[in-house]
């Protein structure tokens, strides 16, 4: 018995709720931008009102509940991530700092060598 994904239909309501919601989205980033002369507060309340808005419409549609379920789900991972230490960190820095550097001198070094023997050796252009 194999398992085969479920492939599901959304209906054309679904879709529009899914429109709706991005359009909410849409609606409170103009209107966060367009309210410039407005105080903070004010711009960020319509922000906010139109992501709340997006999510309750998103909220009502199959798709939408979907996403919102990977979005928690994301989060949920995200803080089982193990961060390194500050001096993990600093070491890692310092590995990828002298790394470069090497990197640097040697194709610095083969650059020189490279121009010393097309240009001196091969074509004989002395400088």
């Amino acid at each position: 018995m194999s398992n085969q994904p479920v492939q599901t239909v959304s209906t054309s309501s679904d879709k529009a709720k899914v429109v709706l919601a991005v359009c909410a989205v849409i609606a409170g980033v103009v209107a966060f931008y367009f309210l410039a002369d407005k105080p903070t507060a004010v711009r960020a309340a319509a922000l906010v009102a139109g992501l709340i808005v997006a999510i309750a419409l998103a909220w009502t549609s199959a798709s939408g509940r979907s996403f919102l379920d990977f979005a928690r789900e994301s989060v949920r991972e995200t803080k089982k991530v193990v961060w390194p230490t500050r001096k993990e960190a600093l070491q890692i820095t310092g590995v990828v700092f002298g790394f470069v550097l090497i990197m640097a001198i040697f194709l610095w070094g083969t650059d020189k060598l490279l121009e010393v023997l097309l240009y001196d050796l091969i074509l004989g252009w002395r400088r």
